[in-house]
């Protein structure tokens, strides 16, 4: 799509220890060699009000789970409309983004303590201003991603725990279930090698951003 004025959002999804993160990397330099304006970002954002939204998954600040799911709601809102880099207006400009969770991740996370409802209520504002172009699931077993996790690092955030883990697994397809008459869901599979797993997501991108 370089040179085209059309921009794009396209969302990754998955659960902690998924590849995420490795994979936008991989992806955003592929699309920028064939020419792509790409930008790349993350939920919760380095804001002032994901900044606080880290200190609570650290465990630095005490918090209720309602308080949390407000909280990621507030700051996807900032992260959208924000004068500076507000992703809205990245890809009013032409810009492809791809941002490493949005708002599927609070109706995953978020509804194993409230009503799968309200979380999807609580951003409806959020989806009125930009559903995603696509949102990319990569699915690997939640054993797999918890081993990742504890050979990377010896410090766990509030939701790294394996029961945890296949839960937010399984609301995950719940709400894509719920919410697939609205949303392009695409399904990755990512128990398999890390750079099959980026073929399949950049071919599934490529078709998205270049319709």
């Amino acid at each position: 799509m370089g040179g085209k004025s059309k921009g794009g959002f396209i969302v990754f999804e998955g659960i902690d220890g998924s590849g995420k993160s490795t994979q936008i990397k991989k992806i955003s330099k592929r699309l920028e060699i064939s020419g792509d304006n790409v930008y790349s970002t993350f939920e919760p954002t380095d804001g002032p009000i994901g900044s606080l939204i880290r200190q609570m998954l650290s465990g630095k600040v005490a918090t209720d789970q309602r308080t949390i799911a407000s909280l990621f709601a507030a700051d996807r809102t900032d992260h959208l409309v924000n004068q500076d880099n507000g992703i809205r207006m990245k890809v009013d400009q032409g810009e492809i983004v791809l941002c490493d969770r949005y708002y599927f991740s609070s109706y995953a996370y978020h509804s194993q303590y409230i009503d799968m409802k309200w979380v999807i209520q609580a951003n409806s504002l959020n989806a009125d201003i930009l559903r995603p172009d696509a949102t990319i699931f990569i699915d690997v077993d939640p054993d797999l991603c918890f081993e990742r996790i504890k050979s990377s690092r010896s410090n766990f955030e509030m939701y790294e725990r394996i029961d945890i883990m296949k839960k937010v697994r399984a609301n995950y397809f719940k709400a894509f279930d719920t919410l697939k008459h609205l949303e392009k869901i695409i399904i990755i599979d990512g128990n398999t090698t890390m750079d099959k797993v980026e073929d399949n997501i950049f071919n599934e991108v490529k078709k998205i951003i270049d319709n």
